[in-house]
């Protein structure tokens, strides 16, 4: 069935202006992979560059979500705008969000200065889902001050949002032998701010010491560099979330001052180009297998006629 006509810029002044149904339809078509898509992502560059992406990340049963809505209290008591993106597993029928985590912020399903979205990881490894990028886009143009992405929670895998947020945060909890996974997973290369939830729990301080002893491990000693913090919370109770929001600050005001905001986000623009680029390729190498192309070369690698590296230049050459 042919996809609906989009009046883009109209669908785009919508959302600018603050409108939820504009703007969950502009995702819905990163999400479809839309013909209008181009179109919607030349009309909203004009006006993205501003929201401070923030990126949430742990293993299952940290409190991701209860730690995102308390978050977005804090930051709507600053009188910030939140978009909130909850990347969740993939149901394997439909294909759609399986846990929908909006259900542990509905603090704020009705605040109009809150949109949140909960998008399938559509079977995309490291946490997140493909579109996601493009996603942020919309969120960032459409007046959002800040943007928090919650990952699915799958674990070592997760080290992808590293190269999505502005500030990432790593949430850990006493009891799940965290510490030991975060060395295994890269975790703590990645972590711009540690966080331990559920401190109110036997080994929040231990969890918290041994997170800090292997960050001085690994710890640099030239100057200027960041230095994580580990934070300990009860999100149940908002409790530490101040010291979480004073870290997120003090980490803006570093990247500012040195450079290392713009070039982040000039590594993770070059990460999504490189990405549709791929996508595309693959889509065109889909239409070479159709056509035998990619089959007739394959038969002559297995007949001894060709070799693996000259069937790939002769493929290279036609998707040019």
């Amino acid at each position: 069935m042919a996809p609906r006509s989009v009046d883009v810029p109209s669908l785009v002044a919508s959302a600018r202006e603050g409108s939820a149904r504009a703007v969950a339809r502009l995702i819905s078509l990163v999400e479809d992979g839309h013909p209008a898509l181009r179109e919607v992502m030349a009309a909203l560059a004009p006006h993205t560059g501003r929201a401070h992406v923030i990126g949430l990340t742990g293993s299952p049963g940290v409190g991701k979500s209860t730690s995102t809505n308390a978050l977005v209290g804090a930051l709507r008591e600053r009188g910030k705008r939140v978009g909130i993106l909850a990347v969740d597993p993939s149901s394997p029928f439909s294909g759609g969000a399986l846990l929908g985590d909006r259900v542990r912020m509905s603090d704020y399903a009705l605040d109009p200065q809150v949109y949140i979205r909960s998008m399938a990881s559509r079977g995309h490894l490291g946490g997140l889902s493909w579109t996601t990028p493009q996603a942020i886009r919309v969120l960032d143009a459409a007046g959002c001050d800040v943007v928090l992405v919650e990952t699915v929670g799958v674990g070592q895998s997760e080290v992808e949002i590293a190269g999505l947020a502005d500030t990432t945060i790593v949430l850990l909890a006493p009891g799940m032998g965290d510490g030991i996974q975060a060395a295994k997973a890269g975790i703590l290369e990645i972590g711009d701010i540690f966080v331990v939830n559920k401190a109110d729990r036997d080994g929040a301080d231990a969890t918290v010491r041994d997170i800090r002893h292997m960050i001085t491990l690994g710890d640099r000693t030239e100057p200027g560099l960041w230095r994580p913090p580990v934070l300990k919370t009860i999100a149940a109770q908002k409790s530490g979330v101040d010291e979480v929001m004073e870290a997120i600050d003090k980490h803006v005001e570093w990247m500012s001052g040195n450079g290392t905001l713009r070039e982040r986000r000039i590594r993770r623009a070059g990460d999504e180009i490189e990405s549709i680029a791929i996508k595309a390729l693959r889509e065109r190498m889909g239409d070479l297998r159709s056509g035998h192309g990619v089959e007739d070369l394959a038969a002559k690698v297995v007949d001894g006629q060709s070799d693996p590296y000259a069937a790939a230049d002769v493929v290279l050459a036609a998707l040019v």
